[in-house]
């Protein structure tokens, strides 16, 4: 693949290249939340009863985590009764499942919330997880394009990244917040053992996308570290930061237990997003390296497909013997070469792909020894630890389009867990990843 290299911008999240070599189209996502449109897509099954009830969620400029803790308000439980399968944008009108456990079917009915329409679906004795999900199926509007050629940009692009076999499967920008990506900033000092500079970072850390209001009370309270007079100064809206606040106030030493407060989907983010982090960085260390992301080579470790999308349940190392076999099934779609998201069960193996994660580490301050993974447990909070994953390098994708006066239309569907900036990115080239 050919490495292009990104902003600066996007580097703040690990994100080092595009790998189309056409100039791209700018424009502007969002301009609406109907530009935006998502639609989870799973394997349908009967609903055959049971204590969990299953609904179909559409909602329009609403983050996930806002309309649960509101949800839960309104129906008098605990959030840690609703789960999900995905987190959504919020600027955006998504259509998403959402399961409740212990729930009567008319209690729903009494609720209302502006901008969300609840279905229900049917109850099951089984909760609803990450493993639910096929993926997402996206609409996608971009207005303003300032290529000459719009027709010819896209056709161009669309050919190159069949060619490459899709896009490089970096997280995207919502995985570490739009307007204020400092999820995992808290994730690594949560790994590094520093708690308290991971409070300080989630409540503190000011971004110029944020309100004057909000930068103000931040700084003040970097400044002074005085919770109890940040209290008085940060806006309502920033209820997850306000709840820690008033936590702090009252055990002023503990912030282990200041995490706690925070609803299980959200606290659960920041090593998650660190570990994203790291993924982004060493799948550019590859891509910077000239190595491909739709060809295996040896020490590589490969997932197979399964419904025709990457199953990391079903994973093999590349070796001398197998490295023909496991080609021709990349080939044909049937295989995909895997990067780690790194936790405490990861082992970094030898040779260059090794040499790859122990470089990016090294320069992460975390050092390539077996042991430097052992902060991924988080002693101090171990339920936020993570021990480790797989994740496929490479994005298959299948954009569509329709060229307008000064808009393009893109539909495609990704695999759960992936994300469309990644694929409107190397569409637009307009410098970052940031789309609000």
């Amino acid at each position: 693949m050919t490495a292009i290299k990104a902003s600066e911008a996007d580097k703040l999240i690990g994100v080092e290249y595009y790998t189309t070599s056409i100039p791209g189209c700018g424009g502007i996502l969002r301009s609406t939340p109907e530009d935006f449109f998502v639609e989870e897509i799973y394997e349908e099954r009967g609903y055959e009863g049971g204590k969990y009830l299953i609904l179909s969620v559409e909602k329009r400029n609403w983050d996930t985590h806002h309309l649960i803790r509101e949800l839960s308000r309104k129906l008098k439980i605990s959030q840690k009764r609703v789960s999900f399968a995905g987190t959504k944008d919020k600027k955006a009108v998504t259509r998403q499942r959402m399961c409740i456990s212990g729930l009567k079917p008319e209690e729903i009915d009494k609720v209302h919330l502006a901008d969300v329409s609840l279905k229900i679906l049917g109850s099951t004795n089984r909760s609803l997880g990450l493993g639910d999900l096929l993926g997402n199926r996206f609409k996608i509007t971009v207005r303003g394009l300032t290529c000459p050629d719009p027709e010819e940009t896209f056709s161009k692009i669309t050919e190159e990244i069949s060619g490459l076999g899709g896009v490089p499967n970096y997280f995207g920008i919502q995985r570490f917040g739009d307007a204020r990506p400092v999820t995992h900033l808290v994730g690594e000092a949560l790994v590094k053992g520093d708690t308290e500079g991971a409070v300080m970072t989630y409540l503190a850390k000011p971004f110029p996308k944020e309100p004057e209001a909000t930068r103000s009370a931040r700084e003040a309270l970097m400044e002074t570290g005085d919770f109890r007079e940040a209290l008085k100064n940060f806006p309502s809206y920033l209820h997850y930061e306000i709840a820690m606040l008033n936590y702090l106030v009252e055990h002023p030493e503990n912030f282990a237990g200041s995490f706690d407060v925070l609803a299980p989907s959200l606290k659960h983010l920041f090593v998650h997003a660190y570990q994203s982090y790291l993924f982004n960085r060493i799948l550019s260390r590859r891509l910077s390296l000239g190595l491909p992301l739709n060809v295996a080579m040896e020490g590589d470790i490969v997932c197979f497909s399964k419904n025709g999308l990457p199953d990391i349940s079903r994973l093999q190392t590349v070796t001398t013997d197998n490295l023909d076999a496991v080609s021709r099934l990349m080939e044909h779609g049937r295989a995909y070469v895997t990067l780690p998201l790194l936790g405490y069960e990861s082992r970094i193996g030898p040779g260059p792909v090794g040499d790859i994660e122990r470089s990016v580490l090294e320069e992460e301050g975390l050092g390539a020894e077996p042991s430097s993974l052992d902060g991924f447990r988080v002693p101090k909070n171990t339920e936020l630890g993570s021990k480790g994953l797989r994740r496929a390098a490479l994005l298959r994708a299948s954009p569509r389009y329709v060229i307008g006066s000064d808009f393009a239309e893109l539909e495609f569907f990704l695999p759960a867990g992936s994300y469309a900036t990644v694929v409107l990115r190397e569409f637009m080239k307009s410098g970052s990843l940031i789309t609000d």
